[in-house]
């Protein structure tokens, strides 16, 4: 819901200050493509995000240290965007929720005496923070170069001029800004509502892992090309490496020490894979379904399959898988794990899709009025709007394409700012840098806060005798 207040409230801005939509028509109508953006999402996001988190934690989430963990998470992002949205600052909720994690990360690494930082996956992170940090340059660059080709091929005077007063701007250009907010809208839903789908799916397999550990919707066929593909992948992993003798405890306890960074190839990984993956195997085959697994064995089940996943595309990144055979096995193979954990239910994505609408009618104005009236000296025109949102449109859903997180917030008012300059309108410089200060000071004020609710949450839950 508070990333409603922030993120979607951008998608409107444009529409409102240029009089092409009423507010309480804009906000509903934003909401409305907001729900479809996250119905019409893939997960890659959320899953994405949640793979920024310490392995250990991501395995045992119905933990003690696991809902401290997701807890932590959600209290220091909603204190932060809430402290920022009531100051009318575009903070961005991507970073608020990023720098959280990586803090619980830390936190962790500490407090079970580990070298610092061991366990955040920080091959991932850089990944997130490419995406983060280039998306806001797109939006400058691109909104800027948009709207000089428009002045060079669209000579039409109106389009460059602030609109009148409770005047709604010509039909055609009224259509292009309904369009351009439309899109936003969508690719909003479809990125930055992952983020939430991924918290709640984690805290559910935390406390309801017997219905949610695994996707009960996976059909037979889905199995048996699971199955199918398990084979082939053993087969691979017997034909590279040798065999050792481990039972699952201990092959689980070594992948996991294998996902964390640092840790080089050994030819150890392969045979404890190797061994964890026949004993899903052996499992899974004496079922039809994923749905006739016992409850109770759900959760171990699931930690199994995560760590064969993830292990399984670290030793791709790492050039161990050289056959284009084996490569294309492991692939599907992987892609059948996915769906068998890495499930969103449709319920999940309307909760999310409801929450962010209702943020954004509830806390839309304050930054939608920085966004139209602040950022520029001169009122928003209507080529202007159209241009930043159009840019950030088709930022957002290239990132949700590839499964990258990016700011709506940055690549928004990026794109004003650079709309404004391209224009020669000037920008105000006090609202530019309070919101550059609100930008730099997110990730390491959410590390911190991200941390300190992780360490609280853990001595609290001790306390208790948990």
């Amino acid at each position: 819901m508070v990333n409603g207040f922030h993120d979607t409230a951008n998608a409107v801005a444009t529409v409102i200050y240029t009089n092409t939509l009423k507010p309480n028509v804009a906000v509903v109508w934003s909401g409305v493509w907001n729900l479809l953006g996250v119905l019409a999402s893939s997960g890659a996001v959320a899953f994405g995000v949640v793979s920024l988190l310490p392995v250990e934690l991501v395995l045992n989430v119905g933990s003690a240290a696991g809902m401290a963990m997701v807890f932590s998470l959600l209290i220091s992002a909603i204190i932060w965007n809430l402290g920022t949205w009531y100051l009318g600052l575009p903070a961005s909720s991507s970073h608020t929720l990023i720098g959280s994690i990586l803090g619980v990360g830390l936190a962790h690494s500490v407090m079970n005496s580990e070298v610092f930082g061991r366990g955040v996956n920080w091959s991932k992170v850089q990944e997130v923070f490419a995406a983060l940090m280039l998306s806001p340059l797109i939006g400058f660059g691109c909104a800027a170069g948009l709207l000089l080709l428009c002045k060079a091929l669209i000579k039409n005077p109106a389009l460059y001029q602030a609109p009148t007063k409770d005047t709604p701007p010509p039909l055609w250009i009224r259509a292009i800004l309904v369009f351009t907010c439309t899109g936003v809208s969508f690719a909003h839903g479809s990125n930055d509502g992952q983020k939430g789908m991924g918290l709640l799916m984690l805290i559910l397999i935390g406390v309801i892992p017997a219905s949610f550990a695994l996707n009960e919707g996976a059909t037979p066929s889905d199995l048996e090309a699971l199955m199918k593909n398990s084979v082939q992948v053993s087969s691979f992993l017997e034909q590279q490496f040798e065999k050792e003798n481990m039972n699952d405890k201990e092959a689980r306890l070594e992948l996991s020490n294998y996902l964390k960074p640092n840790v080089s190839p050994s030819k150890s990984t392969a045979p404890a894979l190797l061994q964890l993956n026949k004993s899903v195997t052996a499992q899974l085959s004496q079922r039809k379904k994923l749905s006739d697994v016992p409850r109770a064995e759900r959760t171990e089940l699931r930690s199994d399959m995560y760590l064969i996943d993830e292990s399984l595309g670290k030793m791709v990144k790492q050039g161990r898988v050289q056959d284009a055979e084996a490569k294309a096995a492991v692939g599907q193979y992987k892609k059948d794990l996915d769906n068998s954990t890495r499930f969103i239910p449709l319920w999940v994505k309307v909760a999310v899709a409801l929450a962010l609408g209702l943020g954004t009618m509830v806390g839309w104005k304050r930054i939608v009025v920085t966004v139209g009236e602040k950022i520029g000296k001169d009122h928003l025109t209507y080529a202007q709007g159209a241009s930043a949102e159009l840019v950030a449109m088709i930022t957002i859903g290239a990132a949700d394409t590839l499964g990258l997180p990016v700011s709506t917030t940055h690549v928004l008012t990026s794109g004003v700012a650079g709309t404004m300059a391209a224009n020669k309108s000037g920008v105000q410089m006090k609202t530019v840098r309070n919101m550059l200060l609100a930008w730099v000071l997110t990730l390491p004020a959410c590390v911190f806060l991200g941390a300190a609710f992780f360490g609280a949450g853990l001595y609290a839950i001790s306390r208790m005798g948990f």
